[in-house]
């Protein structure tokens, strides 16, 4: 009997186990898990709700999404993509419902309902699971592979799935590469900015639904929701940006300037108009009153104190260097950052198995055949929206197709 062993019960492993299952019925399909949880990200993604995917459906504005990986994806995605998802659940009695970002929820709002249905397919296919089991080696041999188990017996099998995550340590690759594997170094992806010394960190709380947020001195720059926070700047524009710039602002040790456009891609000149015709129409009203921006009030409020205007000063009394700075505040307000704290919701890191070792339609690998490999052990990340679970899906579902013609 043919026996095929996939290493993590995240969402990558016991996604592939199922297809895997299904597409080979006379082979023995074993999960190993280390730790004593299943599916632990599945469970708290979403907060606590599982953002199964995405509403996006074509493969080229999908792959938009993935800052790592995308060409390569691009072709994985036509074969399962997000219409894929959501048909895989619906035709297991899950039905998913669409949100106004995008984002897909099973309608129950409840990740438990999603973790049901996977254990309840791998039951259905005789999939056996066993957790803290903890692989420290793989060893090739002519039948096969030969699992180095701590603290236990050696496992024989045919053939590896290999779905254990990101880790946030090169160390932790070292099994992979030891079997000629090349390793893109890890390094966090999706993570707020830190601003110790900012005083806007007492307007924690406040959102603004569509600014620009740049990195200082690179090109980088990301639109959308914006949240204050008691530590610094997060939401969406922030988060997709940290996973944009992920490789920069490792590089620069999470010490840089962030460029927050309150007003989102208004320039200087629009700004001026629009605040030299509201100080025509409302010369006796005072600015601390009046927000020409439908900015959050106390956001507004902020940027008037930081741009030393008086809280008595009305705007037919403004002008020259406090209008400037004004301006400046509302379109290129500069925040020094340093450190990032992980979004712990979404933790995601760039980096892993590089992607020239992996054929991404069958997801085996190039340097150890008989080895498949996914989810985001490989070089692969996402921005938040349930593109790393789509991922994540997709290549469990591709290595189950590699692995349907075994001998």
């Amino acid at each position: 009997m043919t026996k095929i062993t996939i290493i993590g019960a995240g969402a990558a492993g016991i996604f592939g186990s199922i297809n895997i299952a299904a597409k080979n019925p006379d082979a023995e399909v074993v999960v190993l898990e280390k730790s004593s949880k299943l599916l632990a990200k599945v469970k708290i993604s979403g907060g606590g709700r599982c953002n199964v995917t995405n509403v996006c459906q074509e493969p080229k504005e999908l792959i938009k999404n993935y800052p790592r990986g995308n060409k390569k994806l691009k072709k994985a995605f036509e074969d399962f993509g997000t219409v894929d998802t959501v048909n895989w659940f619906e035709s297991r009695g899950v039905k998913l419902k669409a949100e106004a970002d995008g984002r897909m929820f099973p309608i129950t709002d409840d990740s438990q309902t999603i973790i049901d249905c996977l254990l309840h397919e791998c039951k259905k296919y005789k999939v056996e699971i066993k957790t803290k089991v903890s692989v420290e080696s793989i060893e090739k041999t002519e039948s096969g592979f030969l699992l180095d188990i701590k603290g236990a017996e050696k496992i024989e099998c045919n053939k590896i799935l290999v779905a254990t995550g990101g880790h946030n340590k090169l160390e932790a690759f070292q099994w992979l590469a030891d079997l000629g594997h090349s390793i893109s170094e890890p390094v966090p992806s999706l993570f707020t900015f830190n601003l110790p010394k900012s005083s806007i960190t007492e307007l924690s709380g406040v959102s603004v639904q569509d600014v620009e947020v740049k990195i200082a001195g690179t090109k980088l720059s990301h639109q959308g929701p914006l949240l204050i926070t008691h530590w610094g700047l997060s939401g969406p524009a922030v988060l997709k940006l940290s996973a944009w710039g992920a490789r920069i602002l490792h590089e620069k040790n999470y010490e840089y300037s962030v460029l927050v456009n309150w007003l989102k891609t208004t320039n200087e000149e629009e700004t001026r108009q629009v605040l030299t015709e509201f100080q025509a129409q409302n010369p006796k009203k005072m600015l601390f009153n009046s927000n020409p921006f439908q900015l959050p009030k106390r956001l507004w409020e902020y940027l008037l104190t930081k741009s030393e205007i008086d809280e008595e000063l009305r705007w037919n009394n403004f002008s020259g260097k406090k209008f400037n700075k004004l301006v400046n505040h509302l379109i290129a307000d500069l925040y020094e950052a340093s450190g990032k704290t992980t979004f712990k919701e979404e933790f995601v890191t760039a980096g892993g198995v590089k992607l020239g070792d992996v054929n991404m339609q069958t997801m085996e690998s190039r340097k150890c055949p008989g080895l498949y490999f996914a989810g985001e052990v490989i070089d692969i990340d996402g921005v938040t929206g349930g593109f790393n679970f789509q991922a994540a899906w997709t290549t469990g579902w591709l290595a189950a197709e590699g692995m349907s013609n075994i001998d």
